[in-house]
């Protein structure tokens, strides 16, 4: 694993991790970057790993976050 996988699978974990604190499953539990305590590293590396078709970490359109369990 290259230094950037590893690093951009490290920060999916960190905020996958966050959002089952909070019980983040559904796009009705979804919380904001706010609720999710984020830190800026965390924020920088969102819209990389939010979203994508098989991504653990999923992105509501009103910029709200969850994941599965």
């Amino acid at each position: 694993m290259n230094g950037f996988s590893g690093t951009a699978f490290r920060m999916e974990e960190s905020i996958k991790a966050k959002l089952v604190e909070l019980e983040a499953f559904s796009q009705i539990s979804a919380v904001t970057i706010q609720d999710a305590n984020l830190d800026a590293q965390e924020q920088n590396w969102l819209d990389y790993v939010a979203g994508g078709l098989f991504a653990k970490v999923k992105k509501t359109g009103d910029k709200r976050y969850y994941t599965s369990r």
